[in-house]
């Protein structure tokens, strides 16, 4: 084989032209990747317009510098942990409180164990909690005790009272 120095010249020029246009590739795409990451990072332009000039004077250095300043969650990873701390911290406010000692009561609740505040009355047709300022029970629609009751006769009305024979006979005094 003989040795050609055109050919070493002409394969060296192929080479590093190859290899300078794989170098200025690469240095472009780092900072388009750079813009387009700190873009999804940060709102302010001049922190966006700092991040891709470091990229750019710097080059693999630049890339260094950047990845270690950049801000550790994008902006879109920042709105989702918001929405679930104001998503917990809703949960926590619905819970109820005592209107006596605003402690937090659960819903089952009748009676507060801190103060002894009645929550909840029962319905006496069906047994189930009622809130208090109901007037009819949302599960087996009976009137609340004592509320007035459209359309009714007489005789329904006196129909569940027991008269005071009744009532003496059911519990007699010693």
């Amino acid at each position: 084989m003989i040795f050609d120095p055109t050919f070493l010249s002409n394969f060296t020029l192929v080479f590093t032209a190859f290899g300078g246009a794989f170098l200025a590739a690469l240095w472009v795409s780092l900072v388009v990747w750079t813009y387009r990451d700190i873009r999804s990072r940060a709102r302010d332009p001049l922190v966006q317009s700092l991040a891709a000039l470091l990229v750019a004077v710097l080059n693999l250095p630049g890339v260094l510098v950047y990845l270690i300043l950049r801000p550790p969650r994008t902006l879109e990873e920042e709105y989702q942990r918001t929405l679930e701390e104001e998503a917990l911290l809703q949960a926590l406010e619905d819970l109820p409180l005592c209107p006596g000692c605003e402690r937090r009561v659960r819903d089952e609740w009748q009676v507060c164990p801190n103060c002894h505040t009645k929550l909840k009355k029962t319905c006496q047709n069906c047994s189930r909690l009622m809130e208090l300022p109901w007037n009819i029970c949302p599960y087996c629609g009976t009137p609340a005790a004592g509320m007035r009751v459209e359309a009714t006769s007489m005789d329904d009305a006196l129909r569940g009272l027991k008269t005071a024979e009744e009532d003496a006979e059911e519990n007699p005094k010693p």
